[in-house]
């Protein structure tokens, strides 16, 4: 599911799977912003600010799951829509960044 690189996220439905911190594994809720190195997500306890490089997450996208790196979404959202569909030739994208539940 590479498109999710080239999708918008805000609005979609995310939870931390791994983290290096460990106390925000299982987060989850809605996608409300997202900066160049950080995803705010609205949870039933608040707004958490994430940062993106630190994390796997797994997003409810187009009715699957899809587990992917924060790595891969560390860039200013529109800088990473527009480059989306050369990320894939230039970076040889392993299909690992993008399992399914």
């Amino acid at each position: 599911m590479k498109e999710i690189l080239a999708d918008e996220l805000i609005g979609l439905e995310v939870e931390v799977i791994e983290c290096s911190d460990s106390s925000r594994i299982g987060i989850g809720g809605k996608v409300i912003d997202e900066t160049l190195k950080t995803l705010v997500i609205e949870t039933d306890r608040g707004k958490k600010t994430i940062a993106k490089k630190e994390c796997v997450f797994c997003f409810e996208y187009k009715e699957q799951s899809v587990y992917v790196d924060g790595k891969m979404l560390q860039s200013r959202p529109e800088d990473r829509i527009k480059k989306a569909r050369h990320l894939s030739r230039k970076w040889r994208l392993p299909k690992f960044f993008f399992k399914k539940k």
